[in-house]
């Protein structure tokens, strides 16, 4: 593997790895150690992580491995490519954390979540992935949908030998759309099961693609995204928010309905719609996403 490192202090803003990947948002990722989303409130850490990433768009054309660790000051990274683009599109490197932050509006539940996971930045995933992990999100803890997303590569993604080690690909839509309903339930799925199998198929054959609801007016991204079986409006969020780059995008989870409940209640209007105009609009519009996800990640973890 080739080895570097990207020093911290070139960034916009903090970095915080072990937050960003183990927060809910990606469920790709794996810790050397086995220890992926032991703790409610992961940040800090100093745990090498590593995921297989598919080609990707206005980065590169090859798949590769990728490893990551955060050290003093640096990402140290050990890949089978030059992992500097990689790492920057994912880890949305690129984005000025600081000036995002200012943008949101002040208000005190957000400044705790802010101050309590300084750093943590919201991640850019390749759609199939993310697509498929966030349905099957629903009603499960993220160490069940991660581990769902583990069996997955597993048993049905092509395996990569590098350094002796065996790396498994997450499946691509041709490889999950072969399996059976009743494959997929043996993997825990679930009433999930028939809902990644016919996601797939759609994908496989040209039906639709996540990707293309890039660059569409946001609602209309979210609408197209429910589209594709076993999506509603807030996993069609998810995908937005966590790969395709609609950073206003709030999804409307457990813990954010909570917030609007307890914190911002003249936000909720009743539909999905009209209760997500108002709070992206409460959590500063451009913004609004990366709010969302701070208080997500704060509030699971029993803030207040």
């Amino acid at each position: 593997m080739e080895r570097g490192a990207i020093p911290l202090a070139d960034l916009d803003g903090d970095f915080d790895l072990q937050a960003t990947v183990e927060s809910g948002q990606s469920y790709l990722w794996d810790r050397s150690d086995g220890g992926m989303y032991e703790r409610m409130d992961a940040h800090g850490g100093d745990a090498w992580y590593e995921t297989v990433v598919p080609p990707l768009d206005a980065v590169g054309n090859d798949r590769a491995v990728v490893r990551v660790r955060q050290t003093e000051g640096r990402l140290e990274w050990e890949s089978t490519t030059d992992a500097v683009p990689i790492l920057t599109h994912l880890l949305r490197l690129d984005d000025d954390l600081e000036a995002i932050l200012a943008a949101t509006p002040d208000d005190p539940l957000l400044d705790r979540a802010y101050e309590t996971y300084r750093g943590m930045r919201l991640v850019r995933d390749p759609p199939f992935p993310c697509l498929i992990s966030f349905i099957c999100s629903a009603q499960m803890r993220v160490s069940r949908i991660h581990g769902m997303q583990t069996a997955l590569a597993r048993e049905y993604g092509d395996r990569l030998a590098v350094d002796g080690r065996t790396y498994h690909a997450f499946p691509t839509p041709a490889q999950l759309a072969a399996r059976s309903e009743a494959e997929l339930r043996d993997l825990k799925l679930g009433y999930r099961a028939p809902y990644v199998q016919r996601t797939a198929e759609m994908v496989a054959e040209g039906e639709a693609d996540p990707a293309a609801a890039r660059g569409r007016d946001y609602e209309a991204a979210r609408d197209y995204l429910t589209g594709f079986v076993g999506v509603g409006d807030k996993v069609a969020d998810c995908v937005l928010l966590f790969s395709l780059g609609y950073l206003e995008a709030v999804p409307l989870d457990t813990w954010i309905r909570s917030a609007i409940a307890d914190h911002y209640p003249d936000c909720d209007k009743g539909s999905y719609a009209d209760t997500s105009r108002a709070i992206r609009e409460r959590l500063g519009g451009e913004f609004a996403g990366y709010a969302q996800t701070y208080l997500f990640y704060y509030l699971r973890a029993g803030g207040e």
